[in-house]
């Protein structure tokens, strides 16, 4: 089953995580003074529980600076899953970040675990998270907020403890104003 695969491809993911970061240390590795700061923030914020947003162009590394956050964290032990946030589509969106029961909506033949979910105890790196529209970024705020939410098609409230980072290319402060 999908649930299954999802179990299986999550523990090699990471033991595979365990034994790249079995010293403990960042996967990001720089030596150029241009980068001492974001390795001081990474040091500095890493081993906190905050969310984190991270900004900067394309091809900046900041899936890197991301796991790298993520490897210095008392939660690098568990999962780290990654999301492309502004490439989902809008109509499986809920169920791709919180999962549904079988029969919420006319394609849902199976219950499904949302990435929320998959990612409990760990990290969610949701990528391009300022492509997302409005309506659906309103979704997240609850379960960023308290961590609780349901699955599709359920009234039961599940609670989970993730740490959300987040990352965009997009300049916030224009798209604010």
């Amino acid at each position: 089953t999908e649930l299954g695969r999802a179990i299986r491809l999550g523990r090699r993911l990471e033991l595979a995580n365990q034994a790249l970061m079995a010293d403990g240390r960042s996967p990001l590795l720089a030596e150029s003074p241009a980068m001492r700061p974001v390795l001081d923030v990474i040091a500095r914020v890493g081993p906190s529980d905050a969310n984190v947003l991270i900004t900067g162009e394309n091809g900046t590394g900041k899936s890197l600076v991301a796991q790298a956050l993520h490897a210095v964290s008392p939660r690098a032990s568990r999962p780290m899953v990654t999301v492309n946030a502004g490439g989902m589509a809008e109509g499986v969106f809920e169920s791709d970040l919180f999962g549904h029961l079988k029969g919420a909506f006319t394609d849902a033949k199976t219950d499904r675990v949302g990435r929320f979910e998959l990612a409990d105890g760990g990290t969610l790196f949701l990528d391009e998270i300022a492509n997302v529209p409005m309506t659906q970024q309103q979704k997240l705020l609850r379960v960023i907020e308290i961590g609780e939410f349901e699955r599709l098609g359920s009234s039961k409230t599940r609670k989970v403890s993730v740490r959300l980072i987040s990352a965009t290319n997009a300049d916030l402060n224009a798209e604010v104003a």
